[in-house]
C-alpha cells in the first residue's frame, strides 16, 4: 500500500462531454418505474380479460340488445383505473428514484461535481470512495488502497485490491481506500446494465400475493374451458330459442365466469402503496416489499444510522500515558487533526475527530492503511512522526488490558471509543498494527433517535422480534440498546459460532451483537432465515451491502452508502427509522384487502360456473330424456347489475380501506377455503329458485322474464350476505357498505323505469317470496359455514373489530 502523491487525471472538457452526448456516448441505461405513458397505455388495455370481454361485447351488439352490452363498461373502467394508478405511481417512484439514485462524483475540467447516473459520459473520470457504487464500467487510472467488493457480480465475498489500470465493474462497490476510474462502458454495453434493468422494473413478481392470486387464475382456467363449453353448446343447440335469445344467455353464462376486477384490484393496492409510502419520502425499489415487510418476523438493525443519528461529536480525549522505546513526537491533537485530514472520505467517526481538529501539522504520508468493517483500524505513518492508528480498543490492544477495560467501561455507557496509538510497524506492513502503544482514548457521542423507542415498543406490540447487530463494541451496542428498552442479553461477534445451526440457535437467546464483521451479518440473515423466519436487515453502511442483499427485505437509509441503497429493496430517503411502522401497515393493507376482493371475486367465479354446469347438464338430459330445455336464466345485463353492488363497487372500497390485521401465510388456502362454500351455497341457491319459477318450454316470455327475475332475486340475497361476511370485522363504515350495497338494488327494483331497462319482473308475488326464501336460507348456510370454518381453522370469528 502506498501513497506517494501522484497528478490527479485530467477530466473531460465541456466540449468533450457535448460531443460525447451527441454521439449517444452516454449511460443511458432505463431508470427504475421507466415504462413509458404508451407503454403503460398498452399494457392496460391489451389485456387477456379484456380480449375476453371484447369479444362476448361484439357478440352481444350483434344482436341488436345494446342494453345487454353494459359490461363492455367494464374494458373502459379496467383500463382507465389502471393506466391512471399506475401513472400516478410512475410520477412518484420517478421523483423519489431521482432522491434515491447514486450520485457519483464525475471530474471534469470545469469543476468536480456529483452527477445523475444517466448524465456520465465515455471516457469521464470518477472518483470513489468508501461506500460508493461504481456506475459504469472502467479502469482505475487512480488508486490509494483502493479495494472493490465485486460479490453481488460474481459471488466472491472477499474485496479485491485494485490497483491503476485493473478493471472495474458495474454493480460493485468501494469497501475501503479511494481513487478513480475512466469510463469504458457505459449505457446498455456495461457489464450489470441488464441486471438493474430487470430489477428496476415497476412490477410484482415473486411476490407471495401475486403468486396465489395467479394460483387461483390457473384454478379458474380449468373450471373455465369445460363449462363455457358446455354452456355453449346446450344455449346454442338444446333450447330451441331464438338465436339472440340463445347467444344472449350463452354470454349471461360466460360474462360473470371472468374474474375481470381481481388482477386490477391487486395492481391499484400495491400501486396506491406506492403513492402513500411516497409521501413519507419511502422509496419502494421492488413492489413486493410493501407487501414483505408486512410478513416479517425478525427486524435486524444496525445501530449506526438506524437507532441513532448519524452525526457524532468529539465529547472526550483522554489522553494515554506512553512509556517505553515506542513513545512518538507529537501532541494527541496533532496527530489526531493529520488523520482526519488524510482522510479523503472520512467515516462518520473521522469526520466527528477532523470536526474537533482542523489544524493539521502538515505532516506528509509515506503510507496509510483505510479503514475497513473486517480489521476495526485505519491509520498512516507519517516518518520520523511515527506510525499512528485509530481503531477498536478491544481489537488493538489485549482484552484484557486495564485501557481495553478503561474503554469497555466508558462503552458501557453507550458511548463509542477509539484508542489512538503508535505502532512499530508502517501501516502497510503485512503485520500491521504490530505492537500499539496507547495515546489516548477518543470518546465519539452518539444521539439515539427520538423515534427509535416507539419504533421498536411497536414491533414487540407485533410481535416482531428485534436483533440489534453493530460492528462497535458490543457493550456499547447493548447499552444503547438497555437505554431504548430492548430486552435481551448482548454477545461479543468473534465468540459466535461458525456452524449454521448453531449460530441460529445462538441467534434465538441474544438480541444484541457486538463487533460483528459483514461477512457475519449475512450469515446472521441465512442463520434466521434456516429457522423459518422472514428478516428485515436495516443499514447504512457499505459493511451492511451484503446483509441487506440477501435478507427477504433490505431498507437502508437514504442517507447511507449508494452500494447500500442499490441493494436495498425500501430506501429510507428522510432517514427516518419510524416510517417502517408505516411500511408494515402498508403492507398489512395490501395484504388484508386483496384477501377480502379475491374471497369476492372467487365466489362469484365459482356460482357461476356451477350454474353453467347444472344449467348445461339440464341441457343435456332434455337431449337424453326429452325434458324441457333449460336456458341460463340469465342475461349480460342481469349479471352486470349483480356484480355492481356485491362485488365491483364494495371490492374497490375494500381494496383501499385501512386494514391492519397481522398479514399470514397460505395466501391460497384461507381464500379458497372462505370462497368455495360461498360459491357453491349461492349457486346452488339461484338454481333451486330458477327451478322452482321455471315454467318450462311453454313459458311465456313475460314467465321467463318473472323465472329470471326470481332466480336473480336470490342471487342478490346471498351475494350482499357473502359481503356481509367478508367484510368483517366490521366498524361503521363496512356496515354501512353493506347497507348500501343491499338498498341499491331494492331501489333498483323500484324503480319502474329501472325494472324495464334492466328486464327485471318482480309482480308475481308467489314467485318473488320464494325467492326471497330461498336467499334467506342461502344467507343463514353462509353464516354457518363462516362460523364453523373458524371453529374447524382455529381462527378467532369476530363480528366487530376491537378497539
Amino acid at each position: 500500500m502506498t501513497t506517494a502523491p501522484r497528478l490527479q487525471t485530467a477530466g473531460l472538457t465541456d466540449a468533450e462531454v457535448a460531443q460525447r452526448v451527441s454521439e449517444g456516448k452516454t449511460n443511458d441505461v432505463p431508470t427504475r418505474a421507466a415504462r413509458s405513458v404508451s407503454e403503460i397505455v398498452r399494457a392496460n388495455v391489451l389485456t387477456r380479460i379484456n380480449a375476453i370481454l371484447g369479444v362476448l361485447l361484439i357478440i352481444v351488439l350483434s344482436t341488436g340488445s345494446v342494453i345487454n352490452g353494459a359490461f363492455g363498461l367494464l374494458i373502459i373502467a379496467n383500463s382507465a383505473i389502471g393506466i391512471i394508478q399506475e401513472l400516478r405511481a410512475k410520477k412518484t417512484l420517478d421523483k423519489l428514484a431521482i432522491v434515491g439514485q447514486a450520485k457519483p462524483l464525475v471530474r471534469r475540467q470545469s469543476g468536480t461535481q456529483a452527477v445523475l447516473p444517466s448524465e456520465v459520459v465515455l471516457d469521464d473520470i470518477i472518483e470513489l470512495g468508501p461506500g460508493d457504487q461504481i456506475v459504469v464500467d472502467g479502469e482505475v487510472v487512480e488508486d490509494a488502497n483502493l479495494e472493490v467488493d465485486e460479490s453481488l457480480l460474481t459471488g466472491e465475498a472477499d474485496p479485491i485490491a485494485k490497483d491503476t489500470g485493473d478493471t472495474v465493474m458495474s454493480g460493485s462497490f468501494v469497501v475501503a481506500g479511494s481513487g478513480a476510474y475512466r469510463a469504458t462502458k457505459v449505457g446498455r454495453e456495461a457489464y450489470a446494465a441488464k441486471l438493474a434493468d430487470e430489477a428496476s422494473k415497476f412490477t410484482l413478481v415473486n411476490s407471495e400475493l401475486r403468486s396465489g392470486i395467479n394460483k387461483i387464475l390457473q384454478f379458474i382456467t380449468y373450471l373455465l374451458v369445460p363449462a363455457g363449453l358446455l354452456i355453449i353448446y346446450t344455449q346454442l343447440f338444446t333450447t330451441n330459442a331464438d338465436w339472440r335469445e340463445a347467444v344472449l344467455r350463452m354470454v349471461g353464462a360466460l360474462v360473470p365466469m371472468v374474474p375481470e376486477g381481481l388482477v386490477l384490484m391487486t395492481s391499484i393496492a400495491f400501486a396506491v402503496g406506492v403513492v402513500r409510502l411516497g409521501r413519507r419520502q419511502c422509496l419502494v425499489n421492488e413492489l413486493p416489499a410493501i407487501e414483505g415487510l408486512a410478513r416479517v418476523d425478525v427486524v435486524c438493525a444496525d445501530k449506526t444510522g438506524t437507532l441513532t443519528e448519524n452525526g457524532m461529536r468529539v465529547s472526550d480525549v483522554k489522553k494515554l500515558d506512553q512509556r517505553g522505546p515506542t513513545r512518538q513526537p507529537g501532541t494527541v491533537a496533532d496527530i489526531l487533526a493529520q488523520l482526519a485530514a488524510d482522510d479523503a472520505r472520512p467515516n462518520a467517526s473521522m469526520a466527528a475527530i477532523g470536526e474537533a481538529y482542523k489544524m493539521p501539522p502538515g505532516w506528509q504520508s509515506s503510507a496509510i492503511a483505510p479503514f475497513k468493517s473486517a480489521t476495526k483500524w485505519s491509520g498512516a505513518s507519517y516518518g520520523e512522526h511515527g506510525n499512528w492508528v485509530i481503531g477498536a480498543p478491544d481489537v488493538l490492544l489485549e482484552p484484557g488490558s486495564q485501557i481495553a477495560q478503561e474503554a469497555e467501561e466508558i462503552g458501557a455507557q453507550g458511548l463509542r471509543v477509539l484508542l489512538l496509538g503508535s505502532c512499530d510497524v508502517p501501516v502497510d506492513h503485512v503485520d500491521a498494527p504490530g505492537c500499539v502503544t496507547p495515546a489516548a482514548l477518543v470518546v465519539l457521542e452518539q444521539r439515539v433517535r427520538p423515534d427509535a423507542r416507539d419504533t421498536l415498543d411497536y414491533f414487540a406490540e407485533q410481535k416482531v422480534s428485534i436483533k440489534v447487530i453493530s460492528g462497535d463494541n458490543a457493550v456499547s451496542v447493548g447499552a444503547v440498546a438497555g437505554s431504548l428498552g430492548l430486552e435481551g442479553e448482548t454477545m461479543d461477534a468473534r465468540q459466535l459460532p461458525d456452524a449454521p445451526d448453531q449460530l441460529a440457535d445462538t441467534l434465538e437467546q441474544y438480541t444484541t451483537f457486538g463487533r460483528v464483521r459483514p461477512d457475519q451479518k449475512r450469515a446472521m440473515v441465512h442463520a434466521l432465515q434456516s429457522r423459518g423466519h422472514t428478516v428485515a436487515m436495516t443499514g447504512d453502511g457499505v459493511n451492511d451491502v451484503l446483509a441487506l442483499k440477501d435478507a427477504d427485505i433490505g431498507v437502508a437509509m437514504g442517507s447511507g452508502s449508494s452500494a447500500s441503497r442499490a441493494v436495498a429493496q425500501i430506501v429510507l430517503l428522510d432517514n427516518k427509522f419510524a416510517t417502517l411502522p408505516y411500511v408494515v401497515g402498508e403492507g398489512r393493507r395490501v395484504i388484508g384487502n386483496i384477501e377480502r376482493v379475491s374471497n369476492l371475486f372467487l365466489t362469484k367465479t365459482v356460482y357461476s360456473v356451477l350454474l353453467a354446469i347444472l344449467v348445461g347438464l339440464g341441457g343435456l338430459s332434455s337431449k337424453l330424456f326429452g325434458t324441457d330445455p333449460l336456458l341460463f336464466p340469465f342475461q349480460p345485463i342481469h349479471v352486470t347489475i349483480a356484480a355492481w353492488f356485491t362485488i365491483g363497487i364494495p371490492a374497490f372500497v375494500l381494496s383501499l380501506a385501512p386494514n391492519n390485521e397481522r398479514a399470514h401465510t397460505g395466501f391460497v388456502r384461507r381464500v379458497m377455503t372462505a370462497a368455495l362454500p360461498s360459491g357453491l351455497v349461492v349457486g346452488i341457491a339461484t338454481f333451486t329458485s330458477y327451478l322452482v319459477a321455471y315454467q318450462g318450454r311453454a313459458a311465456t316470455p313475460v314467465e321467463q322474464m318473472q323465472a329470471s327475475t326470481a332466480a336473480l332475486i336470490t342471487l342478490l340475497v346471498t351475494g350482499v350476505w357473502v359481503l356481509a361476511v367478508v367484510a368483517r370485522p366490521y366498524q361503521w363504515w363496512r356496515v354501512a357498505l353493506v347497507a348500501v350495497s343491499g338498498l341499491a338494488y331494492v331501489v333498483i327494483f323500484s324503480i319502474p323505469l329501472a325494472r324495464k331497462a334492466f328486464m327485471l319482473d318482480p309482480s308475481n308475488l308467489k314467485t318473488t317470496s320464494v325467492a326471497l326464501v330461498i336467499g334467506l336460507i342461502g344467507a343463514a348456510a353462509i353464516e354457518v359455514i363462516w362460523w364453523v370454518q373458524g371453529a374447524v381453522l382455529g381462527e378467532r370469528r369476530r363480528l366487530w373489530r376491537a378497539d
